[in-house]
């Protein structure tokens, strides 16, 4: 208890910085991931084409890599000066939206063609369409895998440890330095994690009980 005690403040910024990293990340890869998926069912084919280009691109690369061009290449490029705190969120964001594009878009697979050809009748719009019929039942149906990519994104989070983030998943570096069992205070890490984790899975199973839908 006393590696937990005594680094107290480590690791409640160490988890405050994680939280942060997961919160940002989360919004921004759900925002664009529906998208994204928007543009991989549309009727463009450029949109299409792009969809499909960036998923299979993102998704066949590294995280690791993705962190690696933000924290070290994107500084040459002289675009914007932003905090590697930010450039962590944008790797993240766009990492995970590749994920998030494939569930969302797995769950508009699941909403019966008629009721899009139904709303084209009405007059209604690819964007009217989609936003107002397809998308609120195609979430709805996805519930459980999209969770399970925002679990893995929050997991994903102490990758970005390695490239200066304040976060949980660089308190053992910090544990190490100052001669304490870094054994243990892994432990206190991982049942940290356990903690995060376990409100998302409640989330779930909440929503999904709330949100069923016959299959």
């Amino acid at each position: 208890m006393n590696v937990l005690f005594d680094n107290l403040s480590l690791y409640g910024n160490g988890f405050l910085g994680t939280i942060k990293l997961f919160l940002v990340a989360a919004v921004g890869s759900l925002i664009l991931g529906t998208v994204l998926a928007g543009a991989r069912v549309s009727p463009v084919p450029v949109l299409r084409s792009f969809g499909t280009l960036y998923v299979n691109t993102i998704r066949n690369t590294p995280l690791t890599l993705v962190l690696f061009f933000f924290a070290f290449a994107y500084p040459r490029l002289e675009i914007a000066d932003v905090s590697f705190f930010w450039r962590a969120c944008i790797g993240l964001i766009l990492y995970t939206a590749a994920f998030v594009c494939e569930v969302v878009r797995s769950g508009v697979n699941t909403v019966p063609v008629g009721q899009a050809e139904a709303s084209r009748a009405l007059g209604f719009t690819f964007g009217q369409t989609m936003t107002e019929v397809v998308m609120p039942q195609a979430i709805r149906s996805v519930v459980p895998p999209l969770t399970n990519v925002q679990i893995a994104l929050l997991k994903n989070t102490t990758i970005a440890a390695g490239f200066s983030v304040l976060e949980a998943g660089g308190i053992y570096a910090n544990l190490s330095e100052r001669g304490y069992n870094v054994f243990v205070g892994l432990l206190w890490v991982a049942l940290g994690f356990l903690v995060l984790v376990l409100p998302l899975t409640l989330l779930q199973r909440n929503l999904d009980r709330r949100w069923s839908t016959a299959r």
